[in-house]
């Protein structure tokens, strides 16, 4: 009989520690959670110390008296979850229904699962981290209270079922901010000039007009602010003068690695780099993390805990990844000393960087074992975390300022001399426009000229442009912008992005975030109704407090209260205020009302903006806010090929809202069918795929493209990740009143589900 039971969040990452262990441990989930707050009740006594009400999680009965039968028939438990703050709350709720059985209850961390680090932490059990667990309940009353109570007078103004959120309302609120610079953006005229050139090599080079005479105040960051007829002066002017080489500079510069990763970092790659959301990443990472069969090895973890902020790396992984770069580079590219990263001020360091867990175990060894999407991000933290323990690249930089009368061009290029780390891995870099990075000819390489030498003008090249808006942002700069600032942390920025398009406040669109009407309705009646809650420097000093409250600096309660008794007069005055800046938020229309002759404003609705009469309510006339909003929008291009004429396949949207694949051969060819959410469907001998539909009423729905030959469909939105607890080949997602937002297994018999964020949680 087992002497010990352990108790994990995940069958996966049970079925890998059961195997370190031996016949004197039983290993078993928990499925997450299995308390929680309420969900038909606020579930704090505002009055009682801000005291939660903690109930079982719908469906987690059966679990706990699984659990209470095994820990039963052993003479300790370990409590195992992940070694953050929810890990720690899991835990603590763990403890309150395993103690019942009177048996000694011990906690356990890691930071990989692997066979020394399991045993390491079962030789040196510990306590619940009180401290911790009061962080993640305070962070989780903080939600309960602002989505419990903002979200009600949301419905009174705008439209049942909408939600605000602490976290989740500031990234809208940033996004909303970004749309209205681009509204405001007015493009400025610059141009630039450019001179081919040719000395006695063969190969021609480009210089840029750099200045005019002493005119310095002509330059600008982008260009020169000149007119058409100023720039075609110039270039007849230079065109009559020789273009001399004025001087040659020429230094070594060095390029250095940049640290292992972290949670954002490794999100904001994995979408420059592989297009994955921060969602997808932290799924895949969780996978590699939890453990996978890799042959003889059997089921291990492959990479480090995977929601950290700190770059720090154990001496046993630096050494053995040293060993690794002697070996396989040589001792040219291998530092003195291991290379060692000064995290961010604001990081909590409780956890090590993300790595692999051995640095021996390359991608390509592990090719044949895992998932497209699981090899290439591991791929990703592999070369990330090798090249980070890499010599600097050393370039030559060689700088050609090249004169033509009382104009001066310049050349810029480098070549590489030593690649150091840019032999393993090179970091993205996230697009801006071009007058934000500069127009930049680094990478170009140069001829060989001397100074004095005369040059052969082969063109003389003026170009207009124009400057761009600030870039929307994209799921990268978007998780970038949010660590910046200090909003959430690296284990919520994936849930944020979820919510918010969830809750369809922005939608993506080529890649990057707009913020829709509903949206951007709801961010100026929070702002106006809760400054503060929506106000960027008060929720970066929130998470601040969480993080002293984690350190046992800070006394939880104090922290509600002092949050509480402001916000609670805010919930009092913002009905009223909220209507008002509703009401300022109309402006009248250049139309006129078609019944009554009176002026048409400009009104919101519930889904958009709309045209109402003024003289409401004696005359209720409305229409869309223009003609325009009725057209069908503009197909969007695709790679797709019609599979019955050959022609090219293109995204257009329904009536109902929904979008699909048409044929441009259309009305020759009447083919249709979803856009393939990547997932096959499951039906035996179909071979057809998951795509989203709408019904005649516009409500989405996920069916085969194979319809009507296959009926298959589903309401819920399936996700391409295997089932853990019956290996189905995917999950849904769900949201009902009873559960909030939870993962479910699309097979009913297997019963598997997993808690997500409640439907008012902010993060």
């Amino acid at each position: 009989m087992p002497k010990s039971l352990i108790v994990v969040e995940s069958p996966a990452k049970a079925k890998t520690i059961n195997k370190f262990l031996g016949k004197d441990f039983v290993v078993k989930a928990s499925m997450g959670h299995v308390r929680d707050l309420p969900s038909k009740e606020l579930g704090v006594d505002v009055d009682n110390e801000f005291a939660p009400k903690y109930t079982l999680i719908r469906g987690k009965g059966k679990v706990i008296k699984e659990l209470q039968a095994a820990a039963e028939k052993v003479d300790s438990i370990y409590l195992a979850a992940d070694p953050d703050r929810e890990g720690e709350a899991i835990c603590w709720h763990l403890e309150q229904e395993l103690k019942k059985t009177k048996k000694p209850v011990f906690r356990i961390t890691y930071n990989e699962i692997t066979r020394g680090a399991i045993q390491a932490a079962v030789d040196n059990p510990s306590g619940i981290n009180q401290s911790l667990f009061d962080a993640q309940q305070t962070r989780r009353i903080l939600d309960r209270l602002v989505g419990y109570q903002i979200s009600p007078i949301l419905w009174q103004n705008v439209k049942p079922g909408l939600s605000a959120g602490r976290v989740q309302s500031v990234a809208v609120r940033l996004i909303c901010e970004r749309e209205a610079e681009i509204d405001a953006f007015e493009a400025k005229e610059y141009w630039t000039i450019t001179a081919t050139l040719k000395g006695n090599e063969p190969s021609p080079f480009d210089a840029k007009l750099f200045r005019i005479g002493s005119e310095k105040a002509a330059i600008s960051t982008y260009g020169f602010t000149i007119d058409e007829s100023r720039a075609t002066e110039i270039v007849d002017e230079a065109k009559t003068e020789n273009f001399v080489v004025k001087d040659i500079q020429k230094r070594e510069r060095k390029r250095r690695p940049v640290p292992p990763f972290i949670t954002s970092t490794l999100q904001q790659e994995a979408a420059r780099k592989l297009r994955f959301t921060a969602r997808r990443t932290m799924s895949i990472a969780q996978q590699l993390y939890e453990g996978l069969d890799v042959g003889s090895q059997g089921s291990i973890g492959l990479i480090t805990y995977m929601r950290t902020d700190s770059t720090r790396v154990a001496n046993e992984a630096l050494n053995e990844a040293r060993g690794y770069i002697q070996k396989t580079y040589g001792s040219d590219y291998l530092p003195s000393q291991a290379i060692h990263y000064r995290g961010r001020s604001s990081a909590q360091d409780a956890h090590e960087a993300i790595r692999p867990t051995s640095a021996g175990r390359t991608p390509e060894s592990l090719r044949s074992h895992l998932s497209s999407d699981q090899y290439r991000l591991y791929d990703l933290i592999w070369k990330r975390f090798i090249a980070s323990q890499m010599n600097p690249a050393i370039l030559d930089q060689t700088t050609i300022d090249v004169s033509a009368g009382g104009y001066l061009f310049r050349a810029t290029g480098s070549v590489i001399k030593f690649r150091g780390f840019m032999a393993v891995y090179m970091e993205s870099s996230d697009e801006v426009p071009i007058q934000n990075r500069g127009e930049s000819d680094e990478d170009a390489i140069l001829p060989t000229v001397e100074v004095g030498q005369v040059l052969n003008l082969l063109k003389l090249d003026p170009k207009q442009h124009f400057t761009q808006p600030p870039p929307r942002y994209t799921e990268a700069t978007l998780v970038k912008e949010l660590e910046a600032k200090e909003i959430g942390r690296p284990s919520t920025y994936a849930a944020i992005i979820s919510t918010i398009q969830d809750r369809e406040y922005v939608v993506k669109e080529k890649g990057s975030f707009l913020s829709t009407d509903i949206g951007k309705l709801v961010n100026e009646l929070l702002i106006k109704g809760f400054p503060n809650i929506l106000e960027v420097q008060f929720t970066a000093k929130l998470e601040e407090q969480l993080d002293t409250i984690a350190d046992g600096k800070v006394d939880w309660v104090k922290v509600l209260r002092d949050f509480y008794q402001p916000f609670h007069l805010a919930l009092e005055a913002a009905p009223d205020k909220m209507y008002k800046a509703r009401k300022d938020m109309e402006e009248e229309s250049d139309q006129i009302c078609d019944k009554c002759g009176s002026k048409m404003i400009v009104k919101w609705g519930r889904y958009s903006r709309f045209l109402g009469c003024s003289s409401f309510p004696e005359c209720r006339n409305t229409k869309s806010l223009d003609a325009e909003s009725e057209k069908p929008a503009e197909p969007e291009e695709t790679d797709e090929v019609c599979d019955k004429c050959g022609e090219p396949m293109v995204i257009k949207t329904s009536r109902a809202g929904g979008k699909f694949l048409s044929c441009t051969g259309y009305p020759k060819c009447k083919n249709a069918k979803p856009i393939n959410i990547g997932i096959d469907c499951p039906e035996p001998g179909c071979g057809g795929y998951l795509g989203e539909r709408r019904s005649r009423r516009g409500k989405p729905f996920y069916g085969c493209s194979n319809y009507p030959d296959c009926n298959f469909a589903v309401w819920d939105k399936p996700l391409p990740e295997k089932c853990p607890q019956c290996d189905a080949p995917f999950i849904l997602e769900k949201t009902t009143k009873a559960k909030g937002k939870h993962l479910a297994c699309y097979d009913e018999a297997c019963g598997y589900t997993q808690l997500l964020d409640d439907p008012e949680s902010g993060e």
